[in-house]
């Protein structure tokens, strides 16, 4: 099984991505952390998540209250054990200087999130047949 950490704050966008791995062909389980601080503390299984399974793949919005995903991402490059997770930005900011820093700071792909199901159920799909087909992806134990 596949284990997915959203890192989203907007409740549509959310649903919107549920919908879209509704559809996929590839058994996964998808985790919600609604800011970074919430998703820092599911990645280091911290307080109410020490029980979770590290994440195959976190997808990350990068505006969020608390804190933002760019600095979940400089967090995450900074820790020795949550810096081999493929993190894709998946925001709806497509400024080249998002882009730019999100790469310098250990993001993995930058997609800027399309309007409506049809849409990210596109993205979802090609997320899925990369990452979760083509990629090999690091074992847990790397860490």
């Amino acid at each position: 099984m596949i284990e997915i950490l959203l890192v989203e704050d907007d409740d549509g966008d959310i649903e919107l991505t549920r919908e879209a791995f509704r559809q996929s062909k590839v058994t996964l389980k998808m985790h919600v952390a609604r800011d970074g601080i919430e998703a820092m503390a599911y990645l280091r299984q911290q307080g109410d998540f020490q029980t979770v399974n590290i994440p195959d793949l976190v997808l990350l919005d990068l505006n969020m209250p608390r804190k933002d995903g760019r600095e979940v991402l400089k967090e995450m490059e900074a820790d020795e054990y949550l810096k081999h997770i493929p993190v894709v930005v998946l925001t709806t900011s497509n400024a080249d200087e998002d882009v730019l820093r999100s790469y310098q700071v250990g993001a993995n792909a930058y997609v800027t999130k399309p309007v409506g199901l049809e849409g990210l159920t596109k993205v979802v799909k090609l997320l899925e047949e990369f990452w979760f087909t083509i990629v090999k992806l690091p074992p847990h134990e790397a860490a």
